[in-house]
């Protein structure tokens, strides 16, 4: 299997990537041989910002290309390209153990300069096996303005052989003089019927589980990957999926909003639980906590440390579990819409068809598109660290009386 296999319905990037991957296995064959290589006016450069929308595949494709740059495959010599899948060099980037290919990804709000300096530091070095040295930011919106400006000299003055591939949901994510130095591949969002074959394919997914999953998620191949694969999810994006047809009343509305907040506090919960236990069991560990689980003095910094980290990221995924529930609204109201205007474009989510119908026709399609809009607001204001109680208690109240 081809490292590209993964990438859904994204032929045109694949094609510039191969492209870029032979331009770069040629300039190491030339270094090795030794002539003088020159990647100016070639396919392949020093950084890349690979944008799109949230299921895409951005961190799918920056992968797949940190794995065909240090592909060692005999295939190459003969015409192959680069990225079998099955080489050393393939698979140990795939799976995130290569010496050269660093994959950065935070479960934190933001990323910070002192995680951006040590990256820089790193890649001053030499690739320990003679290829290319890789670093993956797979969420660089996320990266704080002084972060983003250490990143900036090294993007601008480049070691040899280091290449940096960025991703985010857009251009507007990644600051305009790191963006003009990085060549910037756009991807689609997947189609449909794509995702589900992928879904059937690689997961062993039954074709009508797959069909619903990847239709109802859009083409979001992660999140249909969940929802066909988890039962929980499932039953919560159910429980979501009630709610624009049991509120009546100021009441019915408030206890939406609670029960949404409970369900994305328990997803997250679930989420994080696990990670922080062993997190937690490995620093005591590592500290030399005693049997009756003393640590030695001078080490309730580093706990204290290990313990705020532990909360930005159940902060975070509390966000996350939230905002794909209102992704889910923001689905079912489009739907009911369509419908309004009697789009002949299928609705997502088949499987509620009977509710859609209902308020699509009880309702006026000036009354959705303001729910719709509420729904982006609560959005919107919760990015801007409004309460999440008190911006889903808005929306909710709005849903009712748009």
């Amino acid at each position: 299997m081809a490292v590209w296999d993964d990438l859904v319905g994204q032929d045109r990037v694949v094609e510039q990537l191969v492209a870029a991957a032979r331009d770069a296995d040629a300039y190491v064959t030339a270094a090795a041989s030794g002539v003088e290589p020159e990647l100016s006016g070639s396919a392949m450069t020093h950084a890349w910002l690979f944008t799109g929308p949230p299921g895409s595949g951005l961190s799918t494709a920056a992968r797949a290309f940190a794995a065909a740059l240090q592909c060692v495959s005999p295939d190459r010599a003969l015409g192959g390209a680069p990225g079998c899948g099955f080489c050393d060099g393939c698979h140990t980037a795939l799976i995130g153990t290569h010496a050269d290919v660093e994959i950065v990804r935070t479960d934190r709000l933001s990323l910070g300069a002192d995680v951006t300096r040590e990256l820089v530091r790193r890649t001053q070095l030499s690739p320990s096996g003679g290829r290319w040295q890789v670093v993956v930011l797979e969420e660089a919106g996320r990266l704080t303005e002084s972060a983003a400006n250490v990143l900036l000299k090294t993007v601008e003055e480049p070691a040899p052989r280091t290449v940096w591939l960025l991703c985010a949901p857009s251009v507007e994510d990644v600051l305009p003089t790191i963006r003009s130095r990085c060549r910037h591949l756009v991807l689609r969002t997947p189609p449909v019927d794509a995702v589900a074959d992928m879904l059937i394919r690689r997961d062993g997914i039954e074709p009508d589980v797959a069909a619903t999953a990847a239709r109802a998620t859009q083409g979001h191949i992660d999140r249909a990957r969940r929802l066909a694969t988890d039962e929980r999810a499932r039953a919560r994006r159910a429980a979501v999926l009630r709610i624009p047809t049991r509120i009546e009343q100021i009441g019915d509305a408030l206890r939406a909003a609670q029960e949404l907040i409970d369900a994305a506090n328990e997803d997250a919960k679930e989420s994080v639980e696990e990670v922080d236990a062993k997190e937690t069991e490995e620093m005591r560990a590592a500290l030399g906590a005693s049997e009756g689980g003393r640590l030695p003095r001078g080490t309730a910094g580093v706990m204290k440390e290990l313990e705020d980290r532990q909360k930005s990221r159940a902060t975070r995924a509390k966000r996350d579990s939230l905002d794909l529930a209102l992704v889910d609204l923001t689905a079912f109201y489009r739907d009911v819409l369509a419908r309004q205007f009697g789009s002949p474009v299928a609705i997502a989510n088949e499987d509620v068809r009977d509710a859609v119908e209902r308020i699509a026709t009880t309702t006026r399609p000036e009354q959705t598109l303001r729910r719709v809009e509420a729904v982006l607001e609560c959005r919107r204001a919760i990015e801007r660290n409004v309460a999440p109680l008190l911006a889903v208690e808005a929306m909710t109240v709005a849903l009712r009386a748009g």
